[in-house]
């Protein structure tokens, strides 16, 4: 059957995505944001509740996937600390402007992370050539690259998803995320061949706060008055049986 990597941003999440047997999560915060580097804390509270295989992002800001020195430095030192704090391995990603993978800065972040695996983000969905960003990737030693195909979602990006698995040829794992829901899975494993599938199976909820007033906005996230984002355990478990279904189904 096909593995599963579920997007959390907390405990709450992680032991969602235990219950229902995903092997691997990606660990961050900020998803309003995109996702960012989650804490050192998180990663701790993460472990300690019986994670599976912990894939932490490295993503300093939101905005664009062109880093400074500073910031690639900040990086490296974030996939050192994770690498030591007990981290399965790092989602990270860094471009150049022309929208090209920056080769420097990406065989630092590598090397620093070894022997843990390496997953491009969805930076992947800035380059401007994707199948020879594919092949730079492969030559460093990335592990996974994470896609829409370049599209809004990957459904809609499926043709794309399913060119760059062919074009991998085994050499990295190319994993379709984005608009993953347990309507679609199905379709998308078969309309690209993939054999990893990245969602966060998320919903909103009310919030627990039962005093309602106006006042200062802290960032984007805080537009969503009165709920906020959680893992669904009924998405993930209606996913986690929509591919086993499939697989029992097939010759």
């Amino acid at each position: 059957m096909e593995q599963l990597e579920v997007c959390v941003d907390g405990v709450a999440g992680t032991r969602i995505a235990a219950a229902c047997g995903v092997a691997r999560i990606e660990l961050c915060c900020g998803l309003e944001l995109g996702g960012l580097t989650p804490s050192q804390g998180l990663l701790d509270g993460v472990l300690a509740a019986g994670a599976p295989d912990t894939v932490v992002l490295v993503r300093p800001r939101a905005g664009d996937f062109v880093y400074s020195d500073v910031e690639l430095d900040i990086m490296r030192r974030d996939v050192v600390s994770l690498r030591a704090a007990g981290a399965s391995g790092v989602a990270t990603g860094a471009l150049q402007p022309d929208g090209s993978v920056d080769l420097r800065a990406m065989a630092a972040l590598v090397a620093a992370a070894r022997p843990l695996g390496v997953t491009f983000h969805r930076a992947f969905d800035s380059v401007i050539d994707p199948l020879q960003s594919l092949d730079e990737l492969a030559e460093l030693g990335v592990e996974r690259i994470l896609t829409s195909g370049g599209a809004a979602s990957c459904i809609q990006g499926a043709e794309r998803i399913a060119q760059l698995i062919e074009h991998a040829r085994g050499r990295l794992v190319v994993m379709p995320g984005g608009g993953v829901r347990a309507d679609n899975i199905v379709g998308l494993v078969e309309a690209t061949g993939a054999s990893e599938i990245h969602l966060s199976a998320g919903v909103w909820v009310p919030s627990a706060m039962r005093r309602s007033v106006p006042g200062p906005r802290l960032g984007p996230g805080d537009q969503e008055a009165g709920r906020r984002r959680a893992t669904s355990a009924d998405e993930l478990r209606h996913c986690v049986e929509a591919l086993a279904r499939r697989s029992r189904d097939e010759p």
